[in-house]
């Protein structure tokens, strides 16, 4: 497996990323009227097709081709398990969708299920949560994990991995700057300052090819600032004052030298290797930083979550979901097949095939987790204040794939670590470009 394949899995993994924004905003094909719909969501004998995603090395999804396949229903069904890779997966299953020849339940894009929702063609997870509580899985969840999927008709899909962004530090190079890791902005800078003096980075990110982590740092400022892209009615309201402070204060950043001025060109390869290579000092990164970039020494930690200016903790999350689709041999076999497969989950952390967040907390428990005490700590620290892209709002929606995926938060994101134009005119800037593009 090459490292750019796995790099290119790591952000694929949140919404539609081969997406351009405008695409996100066409309406998938309708599925036609008529015919038979016995194949969609079955293989032979009515068996549950689920489809899955290349989340992690093939030994994943050797691991959870073995779990799908272990299922055997009330009535004697069974499961099939497919890869579907993340080039063209949009296009892979809205085709798939419209022929009836799709999944019954599927992993897939962060945001995927609210934009098939919206062709109707979501089956609600209402009755797998019941039986979630019914079986005592339910209380198991992590604080909050359920309440971005939950819509006015109901539970649109179920999270089973946690995409978490967090700060990460580097120890000998804080100690070779004397200086104290950041509590607050002001901390942030003055850290910022002292790596600088000694060659280092106090604020790591990167918006080359296929690299989305200034687009995540910049998201985590606003909401780190009581901010967020949405007002709390998920209506846009980027030009608030919270939003403006804190691009304001990465602005303090770059013109201080404390953001890398080739950032803008960096790719997550680039990213891991100024981590590994000693440059990296502070910075927003995903879970599993030591083994990713290849140094477990202990020198790369987590760090603890800092205040805003108004006393605002908070980071961001992709929460990775199982949908159910309405073309299925039988919804009640999909719900059985979906509450299975998440009682088993447990497997994959076992066997170390994850670099995301469990929801559930017994996961959280088992000794091939929590022997990591920076696992320990996010799960502790940053899982409990972290917010989704819909902040300020809270419930995810289709349009944020058209965020995620588009142009509009790239060329955002690289006129702030250009320092190429001031915090109002870029967020004016990011607001109309997604104005142009989000279904109003």
């Amino acid at each position: 497996m090459n490292v750019q394949s796995a790099e290119n899995r790591s952000f694929s993994r949140r919404g539609f990323l081969g997406l351009t924004a405008a695409a996100a905003s066409v309406p998938l094909l309708a599925a036609c009227g008529g015919g038979s719909a016995s194949q969609g969501g079955g293989g032979a004998g009515g068996s549950i097709k689920f489809w899955d995603m290349p989340w992690a090395t093939p030994a994943y999804n050797d691991a959870a081709k073995g779990i799908a396949e272990g299922f055997s229903g009330a009535k004697g069904g069974k499961a099939s398990y497919q890869i579907i890779q993340w080039a063209n997966f949009y296009q892979t299953f809205s085709s798939a969708i419209a022929s009836k020849t799709g999944p019954a339940v599927s992993t897939g894009g962060g945001f995927q299920a609210f934009q098939f929702e919206q062709q109707g063609q979501i089956a609600y997870a209402d009755k797998v949560i019941e039986k979630l509580k019914s079986n005592g899985q339910f209380d198991d969840f992590l604080p909050g994990v359920l309440d971005p999927f939950k819509s006015d008709k109901g539970y649109v899909a179920v999270p089973w991995q946690l995409d978490m962004r967090v700060f990460w530090y580097r120890k000998s190079l804080f100690e070779k700057a004397n200086v104290a890791l950041p509590t607050d902005w002001p901390s942030l800078l003055e850290a910022g300052k002292a790596l600088k003096k000694i060659g280092a980075v106090g604020f790591a990110t990167g918006a080359g090819t296929g690299n989305n982590y200034a687009n995540h740092s910049m998201i985590m400022m606003m909401v780190n600032n009581g901010g967020g892209v949405f007002n709390k009615d998920g209506e846009l309201d980027l030009l608030n004052d919270r939003n403006v402070e804190a691009m304001e204060f990465v602005l303090e950043l770059v013109s201080n030298g404390i953001v890398d001025p080739a950032a803008v060109s960096y790719t997550t390869d680039n990213m891991s290797a100024q981590w590994k290579d000693g440059k990296a000092g502070f910075g927003l990164f995903q879970v599993n930083v030591p083994q990713r970039v290849g140094d477990t020494s202990g020198d790369l930690l987590v760090a603890d979550p800092i205040k805003g200016p108004h006393g605002d903790k908070a980071t961001i999350v992709f929460p990775n979901n199982i949908m159910m689709y309405t073309n299925t041999p039988s919804q009640e076999a999909s719900e059985d097949f979906l509450v299975y497969y998440l009682g088993q989950l447990k497997q994959l952390w076992q066997k170390k095939l994850m670099s995301a967040l469990p929801v559930f907390k017994s996961i959280t428990e088992i000794p091939e987790f929590a022997d990591d005490p920076n696992n320990v700590k996010i799960v502790k620290d940053w899982q409990p204040i972290a917010k989704t892209f819909a902040s300020q709002g809270n419930t995810l929606n289709a349009n944020l794939a058209a965020l995620d995926g588009g142009q509009a938060l790239n060329q955002f994101s690289q006129s702030i670590i250009t320092g190429k134009a001031d915090a109002k005119t870029a967020l004016q800037t990011f607001q109309s470009g997604l104005e142009s593009v989000l279904k109003k």
